[in-house]
């Protein structure tokens, strides 16, 4: 969700001095959003701290994704929050994932203020934007007093807030952020804690210093820490819960968007210890002689899994630094300590099941592990089922889509072939917001079909609504037969300008390619095999221009990670290098292929007539 939750922070920091005027942060957006996808994405996808000096108080601030699939980084860190901003488009107004972080909010006992932003919007609806809230608020609320919320209004790119939404022009409108600063101060409440008591906090994240080593970070619930107590990470609340002892070294708490080293820090800090070689995110730390462990860190189930495997691709080790099994073994446990809504375990045949909130989230660590130079392979993500009263459920969400009308046609069109249930359909401003209940199966490979129906102009919301009893005689999502290189070498122009007439090339000539690559789809239901290697026949005659082909290609369909992934087939395979994606079938050959069909054909009879 874009609300400009990230934006707002910019304001916070710059608007506080934290920055000198000519400081090169002053000039930028998206501080807080430091790492090379987030800035390529333009989204936030791990939550990150700073903090700032207002009026003698000290605001420790939490910046978390918008993202459903990101929802764990909002699920860890509420516990280090006294309270909370929501923050909401005046234009857009709530979305799924709105309700999801609200619910979670409350239950954690937070009292959210309530700041309606982008109120400058050609279509802003502040009013009917805050009647939705309100509606939100009575469906969540576990008590009246949550139902008592302050208001701002704000334009976050601009650094204002306000406590009553202005009139006249907005831009001539003077104004700035501090309003909502006065209003954190006014109504979030001071951290409470027994500061007598034996130390105790709460592990949320995890980070690491080439210097310090391995920082335990958060908020201490009970107590006071110092340089050299002996503690203890606390793995879970049972009896004989694994631990973790060691020494502190050092205590960091938060000074802006580094760190300040201090010799002690009392409860309600937020702070990163190190000293404790632990990596129990959601464990407890507490002093050794006295060990009382806190409640893990309760998030909702992954819906969406995908199996890794070590690359067994004929180009193995051309183009990746990692690739053997053990390498990737080892990233992936240390993606599993640092984030902990993906579970990650390991299969009978080597590979791993990494099961995640959606594919963004999927395609993100697949991505950063490419980036770091690891060679591997993924097999098609599949929904999560999981069994209750014996019965198979699976995920059903709630899918909330922003169109422009003249487009809306062929989004209700490609959602109801996904068997989507309508459930609500307004048109304002020539902008029309379309709301279903849809299967995150069906889900998969969506936001790509429709981006390129509307030319892009789509916001697409999704979060897991429930879970319904599962359908095994539902069709698959429909899909096209794909062109399979027939032969292994270079592609040549000659040979694809006869392949294109067969469908749509994912390949560029002088592309290397290997017998069983998926090189395009097919126009056709079925696999094509098709050599794109095949060069003209050489002939000891001379030829006038009249009788040269002229080759014309069209331009390929460059794969995307996003598209790859959710673009397979049972029996297909993404292979994932540093330089380059490639799309292969299971078995390679022909003979192999053939022989698997027939394999499945035989058990599938003998299933039928009950021999097997």
């Amino acid at each position: 969700v874009d609300h400009g939750k990230t934006t707002l922070v910019d304001a916070f920091l710059k608007q506080t001095n934290l920055f000198r005027e000519n400081q090169q942060e002053m000039q930028e957006s998206a501080i807080l959003d430091s790492g090379d996808l987030e800035r390529e994405k333009g989204i936030t996808i791990t939550a990150k701290t700073a903090s700032v000096m207002y009026e003698g108080y000290k605001i420790n601030i939490i910046d978390t994704p918008g993202h459903a699939d990101f929802g764990g980084e909002v699920e860890r860190t509420l516990n280090m929050a006294d309270g909370c901003l929501l923050i909401v488009d005046a234009q857009e107004g709530p979305m799924p994932q709105t309700k999801f972080v609200l619910k979670k909010a409350l239950e954690t006992g937070l009292r959210p203020i309530v700041v309606i932003n982008k109120i400058d919007k050609q279509y802003a609806a502040p009013a009917k934007t805050l009647d939705k809230i309100n509606d939100l608020f009575l469906a969540l609320a576990k008590d009246p007093e949550q139902l008592e919320f302050p208001i701002f209004y704000a334009i976050g790119r601009e650094g204002k807030a306000f406590t009553e939404m202005p009139e006249g022009d907005l831009a001539t409108t003077p104004g700035d952020i501090k309003p909502l600063l006065d209003g954190i101060i006014e109504h979030v409440p001071a951290p409470v804690g027994d500061e007598s008591g034996p130390f105790q906090m709460l592990i949320t994240s995890l980070d690491f210093d080439s210097h310090m080593g391995r920082m335990l970070i958060g908020r201490i619930n009970r107590g006071k820490v110092s340089l050299k107590d002996q503690l203890a990470a606390v793995h879970g609340q049972e009896v004989g819960a694994v631990q973790d002892k060691g020494q502190v070294k050092s205590i960091l708490v938060r000074n802006g968007l580094g760190y300040v080293s201090v010799d002690s820090a009392s409860c309600g800090e937020i702070v990163a210890i190190t000293g404790i070689d632990s990596t129990a995110i959601g464990g407890t730390l507490c002093i050794a002689s006295h060990i009382d462990a806190l409640p893990t860190i309760k998030l909702s189930p992954p819906s969406v899994q995908a199996k890794f495997e070590a690359s067994t691709s004929p180009f193995l080790g051309r183009e990746g630094k990692f690739v053997t099994a053990k390498q990737i073994q080892q990233r992936l446990e240390k993606e599993q300590q640092l984030n902990i809504s993906l579970n990650i375990t390991k299969t009978d045949g080597g590979g791993f099941i990494v099961a995640g909130r959606g594919e963004l989230q999927l395609a993100i660590l697949i991505e950063e592990l490419r980036r770091e130079g690891y060679e591997f392979q993924v097999r098609r993500p599949e929904v999560i089922l999981h069994e209750e009263n014996g019965q198979w459920m699976e995920p059903l969400e709630e899918l909330v889509i922003d169109v422009p009308e003249e487009y809306q046609g062929g989004v209700i069109t490609e959602v109801s072939e996904r068997k989507g249930e309508l459930m609500n359909m307004e048109v304002e401003n020539g902008n029309c917001r379309i709301t279903y209940h849809i299967l995150t199966r069906n889900l998969l490979g969506l936001r790509n079909n429709l981006l390129t129906l509307t030319k892009g102009n789509l916001v697409m919301n999704n979060h897991v609504e429930s879970y319904v009893p599962f359908d095994k005689n539902q069709p698959e999502i429909y899909r096209k037969g794909v062109l399979i290189a027939s032969e292994t070498g270079t592609a040549v122009a000659y040979a694809m300008n006869t392949a294109q007439e067969r469908g749509e090339l994912f390949i560029t000539p002088s592309t290397e390619v290997y017998e069983g690559m998926i090189v395009g789809i097919n126009k056709y239901d079925q696999d094509l095999e098709i050599n794109v290697c095949k060069e003209r026949e050489k002939s000891g005659v001379r030829r006038n221009q009249a009788e040269i082909t002229q080759v014309a290609l069209k331009t390929p369909h460059i794969l995307t990670l996003e598209f790859a992934l959710v673009f397979l087939a049972k029996d297909e395979i993404l292979e994932v290098t540093p330089q380059n994606l490639r799309l292969r079938k299971q078995y390679l050959t022909k003979n192999e292929r053939v022989w698997s069909t027939r394999k499945n054909l035989n058990n599938y009879a003998k299933q039928q007539m009950g021999l097997a």
